[in-house]
Formats: C-alpha cells, structure tokens, sequence
C-alpha cells in the first residue's frame, strides 16, 4: 500500500511534525479553577501525542483573568502557572508529541461571574449586549498587546514548542477584525488594516520578545458568515498583513459562537460532502499567501484530507471533536483502517465540562452501556 502523503514530516519555522494533522484547540474544562494544569489534562495532552497527532494545540489560555470564557479553563496569565504548563509539555514531548499553546482573551464572551467586572470589547454599542460592556482605550489595548506578549514569553518558558493566537468565532482578537464587533472611530477601526492593527502590533511585539525561531501561528476566520460581519477578502487582506509581520502559519477557521448552522462546530457531519466546509476559503488563502495553512472545519475522513492535500488547497488538517472520541484516531489511520472517525458531531462532548468533568464523547459512553 502506497503511503500518504498525510504521513510524510513537516515543518513551521523549524518545528518539524511528523505528520500533517493537527489537533485543534478546544476548551477541555480539565484545569483547575484559577486555570491550572491538572493530571488529567497532562493525560489528555500525552493521549494525543501517544495516538499520533503531528501536533496538539492546546485549548484557548487565557492571557489574562478579565479574558476567561469558561470554567476550568486553561490560563497563562501568570508566572506561577508556568511550572504545571511545562510538567505538561515535558509530558507530551516524552511521548514522542509537539505542542503549541492558544493565546486567548474572550472579551464580549467572557464568563462575567468569573471575572467579576464588566466584559472589555472592541467597540460598546446599543445592541451589543443586554449587560454592561466597557469599550478598550487605546491605553488598554497597549496593556492587552502587553498581556500577549507576556503569555507567549511565559509558553516559551514553559517549553511549548510555539504559540498560537486566537483571532476566530468572535472572541477579542476576533471581534477587532469584525466589523459588526468593531465600530471604533480610532486608529484601531474602520478600514481593514486599522482592524488589523493590534494583530500587527501583537506580533511583532510577540516576535521581538520570543525571537525569529519561535514559531508564531494565528487561528482566524476566513469570514463571519454574519450580516456586516467579517468578510473572506477583508480577511485575506488582513491575513497578509500579519504575514508581512512576522507570522508563520495560519489555521482557518470561520463563523462565530452566535453563529447557529454556520458556527465553527456545526452538527451531523455524516457525509463526505459536508466536511471541510471552509475549504473553498481555504485555496484563495493558499493562493496569495507564503505561509503554511492548516485547514479545520468538519475533517472526518483521511480521504478528504489527502484529497485537498494533493490539491495543493492546505498544508496540515486539524481536527477537534473526532479526536475527543478518538485521540488514536491517526494511528489507526496510519495502520492502514481508513474508516470514517467515529465522531457524530452533536456536541454533546462538551455537556460533562460544564459540570467539571471536563470534555468527553457522551455519545461513545451511552453506546458502551
């Protein structure tokens, strides 16, 4: 049997991957109540590395305690948190795994009782939200880009293997780019490169802190699929922007947490047809841009994958909720069983995070009992 190509290395400003699967960020609702690393969570990193994953992107971390979005969530707003983040990337790299770590601040999405103050956003305006929001100064924005920057010196610290910033589904970053989000005036908004500007500033502030062979990669969305929302061309432009900044790769990604049919997890992903439903996005961003992509959104099939590969449409294929059920999911390809992955994509992994269980396939448990 031929070898795919799925399975031959690859490499992000000189961290080398065994393989072009990424394991996409989620919220694993494994940490501890101040955004610690927990036994369990290690245990979830090192399956994925055990199970063949060329590289595992962790869920979002907070970058700082006004930007946590859910509980049990991961953070990397502190030095303190350094020494369990690096007992867990020790752990992923004994098993053979690299491991990049998701910079994020929820802004409009943050979990107000977490918190405890009023959600910072892009832009505050009637209509936006029913509770209290505060629009960030372009001092606070100073003070976020400062936020990111520490968070990355700190993944460093802890041993990551690179660092990715979450710029999708309307969280902060996301909200900037968006122009329904973001109606400021300022420097910070209106044309597409003022959107972009605190990408712009992030990175290269990043890069300045971490150095040129640390790898720097961006989820993003290639549009909102929202009225006035963020559009595939403003994104490009945006993306080429951030390239132009130092950027090494980009993971594509589209829609918002309000999104419903279009979110970023939409539902019965049980045809061929129906998965990598960005990927017609995803060869416009391949097309203009010099950077490695990494396309996710509804993967299910290794023939797909190798299919859009082979297509020169993206570089890496990253996946979520298949590898909830499956974390072997990509040995078990690798062996030669090129069966579909076992994920239904109903979402219901999520439901025993809520209550500190933390993420796991319901679905694969009722069909065991």
């Amino acid at each position: 049997m031929t070898a795919s190509p799925l399975f031959a290395a690859g490499t992000i400003n000189g961290m080398t991957l065994a393989n072009r699967f990424v394991r996409s960020a989620t919220w694993e609702g494994m940490a501890t109540a101040d955004g610690r690393v927990t036994p369990q969570l290690t245990e979830t990193m090192v399956a994925l590395a055990a199970g063949g994953v060329g590289l595992i992107i962790t869920g979002h971390a907070y970058v700082s305690k006004l930007g946590q979005a859910s509980p049990w969530q991961l953070g990397l707003y502190d030095d303190t948190l350094i020494d369990g983040l690096k007992s867990m990337t020790d752990a992923v790299h004994a098993a053979g795994g690299k491991i990049v770590a998701q910079l994020a601040h929820a802004g409009h999405f943050a979990l107000e009782k977490a918190i405890g103050k009023a959600p910072v956003v892009a832009s505050n305006f009637a209509g936006l939200a029913q509770a209290p929001r505060m629009e960030l100064s372009v001092a606070d924005i100073q003070d976020l880009i400062s936020a990111y920057v520490e968070a990355a010196r700190r993944a460093r610290a802890a041993g990551f293997d690179g660092i990715q910033l979450h710029s999708a589904h309307g969280y902060l970053l996301s909200q900037f780019l968006s122009p329904w989000f973001n109606r400021r005036t300022d420097e910070y908004g209106g044309c597409v490169e003022n959107r972009a500007r605190i990408h712009v500033e992030t990175i290269r502030a990043i890069r300045q802190a971490v150095g040129c062979g640390f790898p720097v990669l961006i989820k993003m969305n290639c549009e909102d699929f929202s009225e006035n929302g963020l559009t595939e061309e403003e994104s490009l432009e945006a993306a080429r922007l951030m390239v132009d900044s130092g950027l090494d790769a980009i993971e594509l990604s589209g829609g918002l947490l309000t999104g419903g049919k279009m979110s970023p997890s939409r539902p019965n992903i049980n045809k061929v047809e129906k998965e990598a439903y960005f990927r017609e996005a995803a060869q416009a961003f391949k097309r203009f841009l010099g950077v490695p992509l990494i396309l996710v959104g509804g993967i299910r099939s290794s023939e797909v994958a190798e299919g859009l590969f082979k297509l020169e449409v993206a570089d890496y294929f990253s996946m979520s909720r298949p590898l909830i059920r499956e974390p072997d999911l990509i040995s078990r390809w690798r062996s030669g069983d090129l069966a579909r992955a076992r994920c239904q994509s109903d979402n219901l992994c999520f439901r025993p995070g809520m209550t500190g269980k933390g993420i796991y396939c319901v679905t694969e448990e009722r069909e065991n009992n």
